[in-house]
C-alpha cells in the first residue's frame, strides 16, 4: 500500500505547493485525484516517482511509503525497481525510436528475460495496434496510439503500482472512454492505480477512492462512487448541479475491456 502522511512540498523554498496532504493508495484499488489547475496534482506524483527535485521543488516534512519503504529522498531508478512507475503528463515518448524501442527502454531495468518477454506480450494484448507498428517511429503515431505507447512503456517494467498523470489530456471523448476501459483492465490485472486526471466523469467512473485537492490541500476524500453524488463534486467537476441526474460511474466498472485500436 502506499502511504502518504502530512506531505508539505515547496519550490524554490518559497511556493507552498502541496500542504499537509494524506492520503492512501490500497493494493488492488484505482485511486483517482482531482483539482484544477494548479491543485498540487502534478507535484503530488513527482514527490512519489522521485522527479520533484528535477522541477527545483522539496519535501519539507511529511512522508511517503510504499509497504514500508520510504520514497522520500530516493532516486527515480530506484523507486522504478520498488515497483511504482509514473506514465507523465503529456506522453513524453520518445519520439526518434520506434514503438519497439520505446518498450525496450521501458523494460531496461529488469534482468529477467522471460519476465520482460511476459511484459510485452501482455502489452500487445492490451494494445495491438502498437504489435502491428511495432517498427514504426513513436512521433508518428496518432495522439492516442502515443498515449497507448507510453502506457505500454510503463507496464513493462512490471510495476505494483502505476501513475497516471492526465492520460485523457488532449484526446478525443471516444478514446478518453476507452482510456478509461484500459485502466480497469490493468487494474484486474492486479496492478494498483493512482489516477491523476482532470475529467471527473472517467476518473470518478474508474476510481475505488477518490481525493479532491484544493490549493495543495485535501479538500473531499472517500468512496469514488459517493463523492460523485454529493452536491459540490456534481456542481464544480461534473458541469452540473445536484438536481440533475446523478454520474453513472458504472459506465466503465466491471466492463471487458474493448481492445484499443484507435
Amino acid at each position: 500500500m502506499l502511504s502518504i502522511d502530512s506531505l508539505h512540498v515547496t519550490y524554490g523554498g518559497a511556493v507552498q505547493a502541496v500542504r499537509g496532504v494524506s492520503m492512501e493508495v490500497p493494493d488492488g484499488k484505482v485511486v483517482a485525484v482531482l483539482g484544477s489547475n494548479g491543485a498540487g496534482k502534478s507535484t503530488l506524483l513527482r514527490t512519489i516517482s522521485g522527479t520533484l527535485r528535477l522541477h527545483r521543488g522539496k519535501v519539507d516534512a511529511g512522508s511517503v511509503r510504499l509497504g514500508d519503504l520510504d520514497l522520500v529522498g530516493r532516486d527515480p531508478g530506484q523507486i522504478v525497481r520498488a515497483g511504482v512507475v509514473q506514465v507523465p503528463e503529456g506522453r513524453r515518448i520518445f519520439g526518434r525510436l520506434t514503438v519497439e524501442e520505446n518498450l525496450r527502454a521501458g523494460g531496461m531495468g529488469n534482468k529477467d528475460k522471460a519476465a520482460k518477454a511476459k511484459a510485452q506480450e501482455r502489452v500487445f494484448e492490451m494494445f495491438p495496434v502498437l504489435k502491428e507498428r511495432s517498427s514504426q517511429r513513436g512521433g508518428l503515431l496518432s495522439g492516442g496510439e502515443q498515449q497507448m505507447l507510453a502506457i505500454g512503456r510503463a507496464l513493462m517494467a512490471s510495476p505494483k503500482l502505476l501513475l497516471l498523470d492526465e492520460p485523457s489530456l488532449g484526446l478525443a471523448p471516444r478514446i478518453i472512454g476507452q482510456i478509461g476501459e484500459v485502466i480497469a483492465e490493468i487494474n484486474r490485472q492486479g496492478t494498483s492505480v493512482l489516477l491523476v486526471e482532470q475529467n471527473a466523469t472517467m476518473a470518478l467512473g474508474v476510481a475505488d477512492l477518490a481525493y479532491v485537492l484544493d490549493v495543495g490541500e485535501v479538500s473531499l476524500s472517500g468512496d469514488a462512487r459517493e463523492l460523485a453524488q454529493t452536491d459540490e463534486v456534481q456542481r464544480l467537476y461534473l458541469g452540473h448541479d445536484g438536481e440533475q441526474a446523478p454520474l453513472r460511474t458504472s459506465a466503465v466498472s466491471g466492463k471487458k475491456l474493448s481492445r484499443w485500436t484507435a
